[in-house]
């Protein structure tokens, strides 16, 4: 059984930093994309950064792009996301998310954690 099991979540003021992990059970790791989408209230879940399988080549939301950084570890079956300047709007939960391709990152979910950037 898959499971992707987020991390780091939590309350932190404007202008701050929170990095979220995510451990996935995934007996091939290493071919799979990988990636964070968040959904805050109210809104429709949104991709947030997604990294290839070989970690090579990463993309990001234009809203996050400079403040974030997603990066992974084949060796450990892990991805992270460090979040710096985080800003009101980047409160959400948090997904990590499993894929074939860099562009289809949707076979498997994690549970989610929460963020929360307080003004």
């Amino acid at each position: 059984q898959v499971q992707l099991v987020e991390s780091g979540g939590g309350l932190v003021q404007a202008g701050g930093s929170l990095r979220l992990s995510c451990a996935a059970s995934l007996r091939t790791f290493s071919i799979y994309a990988m990636g964070w989408f968040r959904q805050a209230p109210g809104k429709e879940r949104e991709f947030v950064a997604g990294i290839s399988d070989s970690g090579t080549t990463t993309r990001y939301a234009d809203s996050v792009k400079g403040r974030f950084t997603i990066s992974r570890d084949n060796a450990k079956n892990t991805v992270a996301l460090q979040m710096n300047s985080l800003r009101p709007e980047d409160t959400a939960i948090y997904y990590c998310a499993a894929g074939a391709t860099i562009v289809a990152i949707s076979a498997y979910w994690g549970q989610g954690t929460q963020v929360t950037v307080s003004s």
